[in-house]
C-alpha cells in the first residue's frame, strides 16, 4: 500500500539500498560516489521526495539563499554574469534573489538591506557606490569594484587585456592607435584597461591617442572620431575600445562617415559579449572568462573561512577574433 505521508530520507534509502548517511551526503553535496549517487538520486525521484530546505537551513543556521546586485540587466556581459552565478549557486545547493539597482547609490543601500532581511547567507555585487556600509554581518563579495577591507573582489586582468589588445593590433600591421575609454566616475578595476594599452603602446614605441569619456558623455567620443577623419580616411589604423559596446557603437559611426572596418582601420573591444548571448560576437574581443568570474564568487562566498584582510581574484582574458581585425589568411 502506497504511503499517504511524504516520503523521507529513510524511505529514500530503503528504496535504493544504501544507508541513510549516504542519501544525507547526496543531498548535502558532499562527496559520495557516482554510483550511490545515481542510486539515490533515482530512488527520491521514483517517491516522490524532495528535499526540506526550509528544515535543512534550520538545522544548520542557513537559508541556502544568495542575493545578486546588479546595475542592469540591459548590458549583455551583466546578464551573462547574471545567469553564470545562477547556475553556480544552483550547483551548490541554492538558490539567488536578484536585485538589479540602476546604478543608482541609493537603489543599492536599499538592496543590501532588503537581501538582509531575508537573512540571505550572502551577496554578491557589482555596484557603484563609494560608501557603500556593508557591515560585518553578512558575507559579502563584489565584481570589478572593491568596497571595503576584508571584503573580496573577483575580476578579469583588465590591464594585461589591455596590453594584449595594444599587442594584438600592432602583430595585425596596425601602426598608429587610438585607445577610446567610456567609463563611471566610481573607480574600478575595468579601468585599468586603458592604462594597460596604453603602457604597451609606450613599450612598443608607437603612436597612440587616448580619448577618455564619461560614461554619461557620449558626445565627446563622436567629438573625438570626426576631428581624425578627412574626407573618408581617418587618421588611426588600429581603435581599441573599452566595451564592446562601444565598439560596436564606434563601427557604426565610423561606417557612416564612410570608414571601414576592418578594411581601413582595425578594432578590438573588451568583454567577449555575443549576440543573443551564444552566438556570434559582435566585434573582435578581449574575453572576460564570465562563467569562472562567477564560479570564483561563488566559492569565495560559500568558503567557510573568511579571509581578514582585501582580496582580489584576478582571472585572465583572451583574444577573440569578431571580424572587426584582418587576421591572417582571412
Amino acid at each position: 500500500m502506497k504511503k499517504s505521508s511524504a516520503p523521507t530520507m529513510k524511505d529514500v534509502a530503503l528504496e535504493a539500498g544504501v544507508a541513510l548517511g549516504t542519501v544525507s551526503k547526496v543531498f548535502n553535496n558532499l562527496p559520495v560516489g557516482d554510483a550511490y549517487k545515481k542510486k539515490v538520486l533515482a530512488a527520491a525521484d521514483q517517491l516522490g521526495y524532495q528535499v526540506n530546505s526550509y528544515a535543512k537551513g534550520l538545522k544548520v543556521g542557513k537559508t541556502f539563499t544568495a542575493a545578486l546586485i546588479v546595475p542592469n540587466l540591459h548590458n549583455q556581459f551583466f546578464a551573462a554574469l547574471t545567469q553564470e552565478i545562477s547556475e553556480a549557486l544552483r550547483k551548490k545547493g541554492y538558490r539567488m534573489l536578484l536585485y538589479v539597482t540602476y546604478s543608482r547609490q541609493e537603489n543599492e543601500l536599499e538592496c543590501l538591506n532588503l537581501a538582509k532581511s531575508y537573512k540571505v547567507d550572502g551577496v554578491i555585487a557589482l555596484t557603484y557606490s563609494t560608501d557603500l556600509a556593508v557591515g560585518q554581518d553578512i558575507r559579502f563579495v563584489t565584481i570589478d569594484r572593491h568596497a571595503s577591507a576584508g571584503i573580496p573582489c573577483v575580476s578579469a586582468d583588465n590591464y594585461g587585456g589591455g596590453q594584449l589588445a595594444a599587442k594584438k593590433l600592432m602583430e595585425l600591421g596596425c601602426q598608429r592607435l587610438l585607445g577610446i575609454q567610456v567609463s563611471s566616475s566610481i573607480p574600478g578595476e575595468a579601468d585599468k584597461r586603458i592604462d594597460g594599452f596604453q603602457s604597451a603602446c609606450k613599450a612598443a614605441g608607437i603612436e597612440y591617442e587616448i580619448c577618455w569619456n564619461n560614461q554619461d558623455d557620449n558626445e565627446r567620443v563622436w567629438h573625438c572620431l570626426k576631428e581624425h577623419i578627412h574626407d573618408g580616411s581617418f587618421d588611426f589604423d588600429g581603435i581599441f575600445c573599452n566595451t564592446d559596446e562601444l565598439a560596436y557603437r564606434v563601427k557604426k559611426a565610423l561606417e557612416a562617415h564612410h570608414v571601414s572596418v576592418p578594411e581601413d582601420v582595425q578594432l578590438i573591444g573588451f568583454d567577449g559579449i555575443r549576440k543573443f548571448g551564444d552566438l556570434g560576437l559582435f566585434c573582435s574581443t578581449i574575453a572576460q572568462p564570465v562563467q569562472k568570474m562567477a564560479e570564483t564568487a561563488v566559492e569565495l562566498l560559500l568558503k567557510e573561512e573568511e579571509s581578514s584582510a582585501s582580496m582580489l581574484a584576478c582571472l585572465p582574458v583572451e583574444y577573440l577574433p569578431g571580424g572587426t581585425t584582418r587576421e591572417s589568411g582571412a
